[in-house]
C-alpha cells in the first residue's frame, strides 16, 4: 500500500505560503450524538455502580446461605459420628475386653458442632480416624474369640456401625460438594471475590479419607 503523503510524488507548492493569525474566536458546540454520549457515560457510571453494589449484596446473601448449607452438612456428619461413638462404646462394653477406647471422642464431636471453631474442617478428619481405629480394635477383639461371635447384640452393634459409616460417607459427599462450591465462589470475579476479600473468607478443607480407610484401600483383597 502506497504512502498517503509522498514527498517524492505528490504536488509541491513552489511559491510557498504565508501564515497569518486569524483574529476570531470560535465557540465549541457539541453535536447531538456527543451530548448523548456525555449523558450516557454518566448514566452508565451511575447504573453500573448501582448494579455492582446490588451484585455485592447478592453475593453477601449467597455466602450467608452457603455457610448455612455447609454447617447443615457438617452437622449431619457430626450427628452420625456421635451415633457411631455410642454404638462402638456399647460394643466395647459388650465385649468386656480391655479395649483402649478414647472416652474424649464423644465430647470432642459434640464440641465441633455449631461451626464456631474455624478449624472444624480439619479436626473432623481426626475424629473420623479415631472412630475407625476404635472400630478396628473392636473387630479384632470380636474375631479373636469365636465364642463371642454368636453374641447377637455385638453383631447388631457392628452392623449398625457399618451402616453409620456408609451414612457418614454419603454425608461427607454432600459436605465436600458444598465446600467445593464455596472454594470456587470466593475466587469468582468480581463481586463475590470482593465480598470474600473484605470479609476475610478463606478456602475450606474438604473431608478426606481417614488413615484407617487409606490403609484398607492399599490392602490386598484377593
Amino acid at each position: 500500500m502506497a504512502n498517503e503523503l509522498d514527498e517524492t510524488r505528490d504536488p509541491v507548492s513552489e511559491e510557498g505560503r504565508d501564515a497569518s493569525v486569524i483574529q476570531k474566536q470560535l465557540g465549541v458546540q457539541l453535536t447531538g450524538f456527543e451530548k448523548f454520549c456525555e449523558v450516557g457515560t454518566w448514566f452508565i457510571f451511575i447504573v453500573g455502580g448501582v448494579v455492582y453494589q446490588f451484585r455485592k449484596a447478592k453475593a453477601r446473601e449467597y455466602y450467608g446461605k452457603l455457610q448455612q448449607k455447609i454447617q447443615a452438612a457438617a452437622s449431619q456428619i457430626d450427628n452420625y459420628m456421635e451415633q457411631r461413638v455410642q454404638i462402638l462404646s456399647n460394643a466395647a462394653k459388650l465385649l468386656d475386653k480391655a479395649i483402649d477406647l478414647d472416652k474424649s471422642v464423644l465430647t470432642e464431636v459434640a464440641a465441633y458442632r455449631g461451626g464456631a471453631d474455624p478449624k472444624n474442617d480439619a479436626v473432623r478428619n481426626d475424629v473420623q480416624g479415631k472412630l475407625d481405629g476404635m472400630a478396628r480394635s473392636i473387630n479384632v477383639a470380636f474375631e479373636a474369640y469365636p465364642d463371642i461371635q454368636a453374641h447377637q447384640e455385638i453383631a447388631d452393634c457392628l452392623q449398625q456401625n457399618a451402616y453409620l459409616q456408609k451414612e457418614i460417607t454419603s454425608a461427607r459427599e454432600l459436605y465436600n460438594d458444598a465446600v467445593l462450591e464455596w472454594n470456587q465462589a470466593i475466587y469468582t470475579f468480581l463481586a463475590k471475590k470482593s465480598v470474600a476479600a473484605k470479609n476475610g473468607y478463606t478456602t475450606r478443607i474438604p473431608f478426606t479419607a481417614s488413615k484407617e480407610t487409606k490403609e484398607k484401600a492399599r490392602s490386598v483383597f484377593f
